[in-house]
């Protein structure tokens, strides 16, 4: 039997739009090995979800079509198959886990009967025998109380469980490749962790081959045998990920490998991928190269003056109610948590889903109210002013959130959502003014200003993401909550808004409170790192002093979950 499961050879996707065809992959081939993992890494765009598409014979037409190439497995060319062989080879010979499983399941079946679907489609099993085997599959998967979780819709899971239930899913017919396209993108590191650990248990038990898609290198050393990396639809290098990782060839991996912050380095900036994509970029790396090399410590200032001060803050949320609608227990989202944030510092909150911290940075701005603490933003005491004084106190303060399509109203251009703003808060003098103002946001974040005709769907996610950013500083505020603002970017487009924030930050002396669950992230941005768990703050110090020295033990487990690469 050959080493090889399945061979690509010269691939090609195009797809036709109103501007044109466009060659989302072009003629490229690759092997993957039986029993071992493929990385495939790049960013949004390089056409790695299109192959995993392809190789699934998924992509739809029209608009796309696979124009030529070969997709061999086990001697076999899938695409001279019908449409009834390729539904006997997905789930039987080819699983596939989706990045978001939210959008996967169906919001209306149990997990359970989800599940059991595909092992009485593909595997003909009966009712009863099905449900014993999706039983199993959770237990497998690491799902807890799986006798409940087996009755439980898509919405009562919560994210790394809904992830499980697509994993479980993926491998009920023991496949002989798994797809997995960007399956931890959005997880907690520690979740993230389990996942990835998960599948490399689930990989020896079944002997399976794993297509792992990621803009992550961090994660793609954890976990593959051989890397393939792509760039706008084209292979520029492949080898072991040993190879890779320690002399990478191609310019664009030695970008990739560069822009994720790292927890032993300390840049002032971070090098984007553009700076080793062209031979004027060259200097411009070495600089960036010998800067990392350079330790430095933004040491907190004890006369650095006070802009906020959190104090004894709690929000509890009720969580049952009694016979007579009476509270019979309560969520402690928020458990007495008491933070100093110094102007024209940052502040980095870091924590797994659910520790609190997004709860906080809301109750900070008043967005929910607090339940108890008081929050002084300098000499004002904010949980006690009223609607109009709240108002007023938003100039100052602004929030970035972690979604930027979700945050831009799809019906609004670009200019009227920087200029809105700017209205409520009678910034101006006219139109023409505001115009002239939001235009001048839109150079400032790196955007040109001809876009502010556009409409949000028009825009890359980096881009849509640096239009929040230009609507935040619409008012001129002088306190930023950056709420996950990075998570959901690829690695490039991250280092980009990272560099963009402190460029801002210096500029405008602007404060931050810098909401993440990525160390890596937070340590390259902050100066000072509050660690939360359960509601509480467990641990606090300088975002240098919190990395080399961490004290608490949920810091050393967030730490230890860190993918480290080679």
């Amino acid at each position: 039997m050959s080493d090889t499961l399945i061979q690509i050879r010269n691939l090609s996707v195009d797809f036709q739009t109103d501007d044109g065809t466009v060659n989302a992959v072009k003629r490229i081939s690759f092997d993957i090995p039986r029993g071992k993992t493929v990385g495939l890494v790049g960013e949004s765009g390089s056409g790695k979800s299109v192959t995993s598409l392809a190789i699934m014979r998924l992509i739809p037409n029209p608009p796309g079509k696979i124009t030529s190439g070969e997709i061999i497995l086990e001697g076999q060319n899938l695409l001279n198959l019908t449409e009834a062989q390729m539904r006997g080879v997905r789930g039987n010979k080819i699983s596939m886990i989706f990045q978001e499983p939210m959008t996967s399941l169906n919001p209306v079946f149990t997990v359970g009967d989800q599940i059991a679907e595909t092992l009485i489609l593909h595997q003909k099993l009966s009712n009863q025998k099905a449900l014993e085997k999706t039983l199993d599959l959770l237990t497998q998967v690491g799902i807890p109380n799986p006798q409940e979780r087996i009755k439980s819709y898509p919405h009562e899971l919560s994210g790394g469980q809904r992830q499980r239930v697509m994993i479980a899913m993926a491998i009920a017919c023991e496949p002989d490749l798994l797809i997995a396209d960007e399956p931890t993108t959005a997880l907690d590191v520690t979740i993230q962790k389990q996942i990835l650990d998960l599948l490399a248990d689930l990989q020896k038990k079944y002997g399976m081959s794993i297509l792992f898609i990621t803009h992550d290198l961090g994660v793609i050393a954890d976990i593959a045998d051989d890397v393939v990396v792509m760039y706008r639809g084209d292979i520029v290098e492949q080898g072991t990920t040993q190879q890779l990782f320690k002399a990478p060839k191609h310019p664009y991996t030695k970008g990739l490998l560069a822009c994720r912050p790292s927890l032993d380095k300390n840049p002032r900036r971070l090098p984007v991928v553009s700076d080793f994509m062209t031979t004027e970029g060259k200097e411009r790396t070495d600089n960036v190269e010998s800067l990392k090399q350079r330790k430095e410590t933004r040491a907190v200032s004890d006369q650095q003056s006070v802009l906020l001060q959190i104090q004894n803050v709690k929000k509890h949320f009720p969580l049952k109610k009694g016979f007579f609608g009476g509270v019979k227990d309560w969520v402690k989202a928020v458990d007495d948590v008491t933070l100093t944030v110094r102007r024209g510092r940052t502040l980095g909150l870091v924590g797994e889903s659910g520790c609190g911290k997004t709860t906080l940075g809301r109750t900070i701005l008043r967005l929910i109210e607090p339940t108890e603490g008081k929050i002084m933003y300098g000499d004002t005491d904010i949980t006690g002013l009223d609607r109009e004084g709240m108002r007023a106190m938003r100039r100052k303060m602004q929030i970035i959130f972690q979604d930027p399509y979700a945050s831009l109203n799809p019906r609004m251009t670009i200019g009227a959502a920087l200029m809105e703003p700017m209205i409520i808060h009678n910034l101006g003098s006219g139109r023409e003014e505001r115009q002239e103002m939001a235009g001048e946001l839109m150079k400032k974040v790196g955007l040109d200003r001809a876009m502010l005709n556009r409409y949000p769907h028009e825009f890359s996610g980096g881009q849509r993401q640096r239009i929040c950013i230009a609507r935040a500083l619409a008012v001129k505020p002088e306190f930023i909550i950056c709420d996950e603002s990075v998570s959901a970017l690829d690695v490039s487009i991250q280092a980009q808004i990272l560099n963009l924030l402190l460029d801002l930050q210096e500029e405008m002396d602007l404060t931050y409170v810098f909401i993440s669950h990525d160390l890596a992230v937070v340590k390259f941005i902050s100066d000072e790192v509050a660690v939360m768990y359960n509601g509480k703050v467990v641990e606090m110090n300088d975002a240098i002093g919190i990395y080399e020295n961490p004290q608490h033990d949920y810091t050393k487990k967030l730490l230890s979950a860190i993918p480290k690469g080679l």
